[in-house]
């Protein structure tokens, strides 16, 4: 450190030749130009006595001395200051391709539950490893609803993201936090299977949608007519693919082809989508490929609102501008009052929802965790984890599945 004053006055008292100590009005403060941080350290030294406020003066100057020189800066930033540089940090991988916008918002909102926790006025710099021993728990604590391990997991790896990226720049001591074991925390293991529709409330959910977005019985003009035609299409397709919501609200017409399947029930299972999800619009950044039921329904979405270029997105007003997450909402909460399923805000049944309904109905149509995974572009783990409820409901199908045998000796299944 080099003083950036050599020479002091008659009311100053230097301090190891580049800091001193001064007196304002009846108390002695300190003073000390920093050089890597281009701004003077000045603390009242809290006493009226020349010598006391010598002794303060040489160790607080001795304290910076040795935080200077293991990094620590004397001016700390704040933890909202903090996070808003880690989220610049990250908006720049956007343009790159690295993350997608929606996973820039999901790591915001991770970060501000952090601040929550923290304090958004706390100094970086006073943050050890043990800072977020208790988060876990008061995360739980505050939620409006029951929060998976997943989620907190989540929320643990964003963080320590940001901490990582902080002390490569100098602004904070520690380069993680040491959580707590989630396996210490209960969770609702039947969570998920509240949140999933049963068959009965989905038969009930679409025939909601044909009535919400019909424009007769609702006299609707033709915006709002075609919003909730595009809002009806898009949870159907949703249950049938198990796209994310991000996903899908990036699908254009030219990801989507149309195949024949003859060995289907009906026309409606007979033609299939195939569906490609660019690494572009993944949350996990890969591509994938993959046939699904539910063709019938891009199909008569595109006749209905004709693309006037194949790029155009398939679930928009003008085929550029994306859905919001807030229009979706708003409109599936609207069709599940149609619906009548009045317990829908205690279950936390959400659009996600209809991702985990298709799931349950792969799965229970006998695909295994690893089929089903390579269709919603997950991992067999993470499936066998989330919807491992499942398994006693395809064991409780195995126990009691039985046949027949009519007079020829031929065997039916029933």
């Amino acid at each position: 450190m080099v003083s950036k004053k050599k020479r002091f006055g008659e009311d100053e008292i230097a301090i190891f030749d580049d800091g001193c100590i001064y007196k304002r009005g009846d108390y002695w403060h300190f003073r000390l130009w920093l050089k890597a941080e281009n701004k003077y350290a000045r603390k009242s030294l809290g006493t009226t006595n020349r010598a006391t406020a010598l002794e303060r003066g040489k160790t607080f100057y001795l304290e910076l001395l040795g935080n200077q020189q293991i990094g620590k800066k004397y001016f700390s930033l704040n933890a909202k200051e903090g996070v808003r540089l880690f989220l610049e940090h990250r908006e720049k991988d956007i343009g790159v391709g690295h993350i997608v916008k929606g996973r820039h918002g999901t790591i915001t909102t991770h970060l501000n539950h952090w601040l929550d926790f923290i304090g958004r006025d706390t100094k970086l710099k006073d943050l050890g490893r043990t800072a977020c021993e208790n988060y876990f728990s008061e995360r739980i604590a505050k939620a409006k609803r029951q929060l998976a391990h997943s989620t907190l997991h989540n929320e643990q790896g964003t963080i320590n993201s940001m901490m990582k990226y902080l002390f490569r720049h100098n602004e904070v001591m520690v380069d993680s936090f040491d959580f707590p074991k989630l396996s210490t925390y209960k969770i609702d293991s039947n969570r998920i299977k509240r949140q999933t529709f049963s068959p009965d409330e989905y038969n009930a959910f679409t025939a909601a949608a044909r009535r919400y977005a019909s424009k007769t019985k609702n006299k609707l003009d033709e915006n709002e007519w075609k919003m909730r035609q595009i809002m009806r299409h898009y949870f159907i397709i949703a249950a049938n693919s198990g796209l994310r919501s991000g996903e899908q609200q990036q699908l254009r017409w030219c990801d989507v082809g149309l195949e024949k399947y003859e060995k289907g029930q009906s026309y409606l299972h007979t033609l299939l989508a195939r569906i490609y999800v660019r690494d572009k619009t993944s949350k996990v950044k890969e591509s994938r490929e993959f046939l699904c039921r539910g063709g019938y329904y891009f199909q008569r979405l595109k006749e209905l609102f004709p693309p006037e270029s194949e790029t155009d997105l398939i679930f928009s007003i003008d085929g550029k501008a994306r859905l919001s997450n807030r229009a979706v909402g708003y409109h599936f909460d609207k069709i599940l009052e149609e619906a009548k399923i009045t317990d829908r805000k205690a279950r936390h049944v959400v659009p996600y929802s209809l991702r985990h309904f298709m799931v349950t109905q792969r799965v229970m149509s006998g695909l295994s965790f690893q089929q089903v995974a390579e269709m919603i572009g997950s991992s067999e783990y993470q499936i066998g984890k989330v919807y491992f409820h499942l398994n006693d409901e395809r064991r409780f199908t195995n126990a009691t599945a039985d046949y027949v045998r009519d007079e020829n000796g031929r065997i039916t299944p029933i």
